[in-house]
């Protein structure tokens, strides 16, 4: 577990499902991901995948709660983690009611010291579908460095998409 100021990060456990299922049914919140569970049974392949990142070393996700209610809020974390490159993915997502509170702004620095000192990153990725000006907006205001534009490289619903990389480097971080 690891506290921050106003919320509590802890290890996503297979006890999660219905907090996770919340988020990943809603369309807005997976609008811009590649992940979209309509049932609870669904929701399993996200809860293995969670427990798959742990067993194999390729990552880590926490849930975030409010510290005062104890209220889920959403998850974030790390996936995609290379030890030999030090390198990881970043991700997080909010349940709709907790968009624009600021919890990302609060979150991600403790992200960025988990991967940073805990996982022993160099670098941290981040990958924006292109048209989530929000999110794009939200990486920025952090630090993330844009690095370009990867064109029609995933297809959703028959749409081909264009995704924007960036990074944080474990020298740009502010600790």
């Amino acid at each position: 577990m690891i506290n921050i100021k106003n919320y509590i990060l802890k290890e996503i456990e297979q006890s999660d499902i219905n907090n996770i299922h919340k988020g990943l049914s809603n369309p807005e919140i997976t609008k811009y991901y590649d992940v979209h569970f309509s049932t609870l049974e669904e929701t399993k392949e996200q809860m293995e995948w969670y427990n798959n990142l742990k067993k194999e070393g390729t990552g880590i996700w926490w849930g975030i709660y409010d510290k005062n209610s104890n209220e889920f809020c959403g998850a974030g974390g790390f996936n995609s983690l290379e030890k030999e490159h030090q390198k990881a993915e970043i991700g997080l997502w909010l349940l709709k009611e907790h968009w624009g509170k600021g919890i990302l702004k609060e979150v991600m620095p403790k992200l960025f010291e988990q991967g940073f000192t805990e996982l022993n990153l160099n670098r941290i990725e981040g990958y924006v579908v292109s048209e989530n000006t929000k999110c794009k907006s939200a990486l920025e205001k952090i630090n993330f460095k844009y690095e370009g534009t990867m064109r029609e490289c995933e297809i959703k619903n028959g749409e081909k998409l264009n995704v924007d990389f960036y990074s944080i480097l474990k020298s740009e971080w502010n600790k």
